[in-house]
């Protein structure tokens, strides 16, 4: 047991509770947040080791015993998950400072970002499937309220959607637990792995199974039930739009890897070769021609957030070590790069006002080291060698070979082919040609911005560089969950 697996839920939630009350002293909100941020990503770091060295760790909250009371656990995979969450959440923090309105600060703009990152850690800890339902709920409740915040029509509506949307999802997940509690008993996830190898009600579970894909499917942003996120992250600020582009839809992700490796890992040929291979293929090119047919900034890359997460379903359904190893490292990445790139498109959309790429020109003159910020996470998210994008991309295509799945190998060539084309399109309408901003406007100063981005720049060149490492970590996480026994026997203690 080691009570360490609180803290990176119980720091974010008691700073958020501390900063309500610091509510109408934004400076005083900067340096709180600002310190307790570092010292979350300090810990993440010296846990995520500790566990790499280690190996996985667990805490019965409260001392009940498992499976009866609440558990959490952390392996590799959750452990690499709260240090990019705590990673972005830092990043995305820093460049709040420098963007955020001090009206926004006074309404609680802070309580609600560190109480949304208590779910995101929450979802990544929770060894059971109900508190699985109750962080998401907490992240949601905190992204419903960061969404709103600034109160135009535009956030106002689309908020509504957002939630309407997640309500009904929400509804779904609880009548999925209930479903699968009322099959196995439980809703430990350890003990729902070994309860399922026992009952072999395929039949039963393939329905269940259905449930939690539409649930994590929506909450992912998957086909066919993407069509809510592009407009939702139009409207917010950049910061925000970057955190919840880097980290919400992962979370459903990462829900999806989590249970389809541990609990429904019954009847592989069906749902994930046939079922997850197909979503990979149709998420991937479906959100790909989206981003190709808008001139947009933010527009274009919302629709890159759908078409990328193909990718790490792809890996999933092709369900061998190469594959989810592939799968991991490009979450991983995608993490960094969406999140930079939403950051570039705020700073772009603070000199020249505006997103629309008719309108804009000429920043690679103006603003030079915004531009080449860009284009190296233009072209890493394309997949370009020696970028993180070719060491996460090339695996997934290589394991397609394998498996002999051609058709999702092809899929994925042709839409990193289209995700570099509207990347371009981009560069050239926004970096590239003729100023068409004002020069009053080209002596607006985005330091303040770029600095934080940059260490997004610089860790996707590290990815890229030094891939071997970081896709070695990749293989171990992979080869646990090809074989959950581990993770089963850590949890229940046997």
């Amino acid at each position: 047991m080691s009570n360490v697996l609180m803290l990176p839920i119980l720091l974010p939630f008691v700073t958020g509770a501390l900063l309500i009350l610091l509510a109408k002293r934004s400076l005083l909100q900067r340096i709180v947040s600002g310190i307790m941020m570092t010292v979350l990503l300090g810990l993440s770091l010296w846990l995520a080791a500790d566990i790499y060295t280690s190996g996985m760790k667990t805490l019965e909250v409260g001392g009940w015993q498992t499976p009866f009371g609440i558990v959490l656990a952390a392996d590799k995979l959750a452990a690499m998950m709260v240090v990019l969450t705590c990673l972005v959440g830092l990043v995305c923090l820093f460049y709040s400072f420098a963007t955020i309105h001090p009206e926004r600060e006074r309404h609680y703009y802070y309580p609600f970002y560190f109480f949304l990152l208590t779910g995101v850690n929450g979802s990544f800890l929770t060894g059971d499937l109900f508190n699985l339902f109750v962080f998401f709920e907490v992240m949601l409740l905190a992204s419903y309220a960061l969404m709103v915040i600034g109160g135009t029509r535009y956030q106002l509506r689309e908020t509504m959607k957002y939630a309407v949307i997640n309500v009904c999802s929400s509804l779904l997940f609880l009548i999925a637990i209930a479903y699968l509690y009322g099959v196995a008993g439980t809703v430990n996830m350890a003990h729902l792995a070994q309860r399922i190898g026992e009952l072999g009600q395929t039949g039963i579970m393939q329905v269940i199974a259905m449930l939690f894909f539409l649930v994590f499917a929506i909450k992912g942003a998957l086909f066919p039930l993407y069509f809510w996120l592009p407009r939702s992250y139009y409207g917010p600020p950049a910061a925000i739009t970057a955190l919840f582009g880097g980290l919400l839809t992962k979370v459903g992700v990462y829900a999806m890897i989590r249970v389809f490796t541990l609990i429904f890992n019954h009847d592989i040929a069906f749902t994930h070769h046939l079922l997850l291979v197909a979503v990979a293929g149709l998420t991937m090119l479906l959100g790909v021609l989206g981003a190709v047919s808008k001139y947009d900034f933010k527009k274009i890359l919302a629709y890159h957030i759908i078409s990328q997460l193909g990718y790490m379903i792809m890996g999933l359904g092709l369900f061998t070590k190469l594959a989810l190893a592939g799968a991991i490292y490009y979450m991983a990445h995608h993490i960094i790069i969406k999140t930079g790139l939403l950051l570039m498109a705020g700073a772009a959309q603070r000199v020249t006002g505006t997103t629309d790429l008719r309108q804009m020109g000429g920043l690679l003159r103006t603003h030079p080291y915004m531009a080449w910020f860009f284009l190296i996470l233009a072209l890493s998210i394309a997949g370009i060698p020696p970028l993180s994008g070719f060491f996460g991309k090339f695996p997934l295509i290589v394991a397609a070979f394998e498996e002999q799945s051609y058709a999702i190998a092809i899929v994925a060539l042709v839409v990193g082919l289209l995700t570099l084309i509207s990347m371009m399109k981009i560069f050239t309408h926004a970096f590239w040609g003729a100023q068409r901003h004002t020069e009053a406007q080209a002596q607006v100063r985005v330091g303040k911005l770029l600095a934080p981005a940059s260490v997004l720049v610089l860790l996707t060149i590290a990815l890229g560089i030094g891939a071997q490492p970081f896709f070695t970590y990749a293989e171990t996480v992979a080869a646990e969950l090809m074989d959950p026994q581990g993770y089963i026997q850590s949890v229940l203690g046997e």
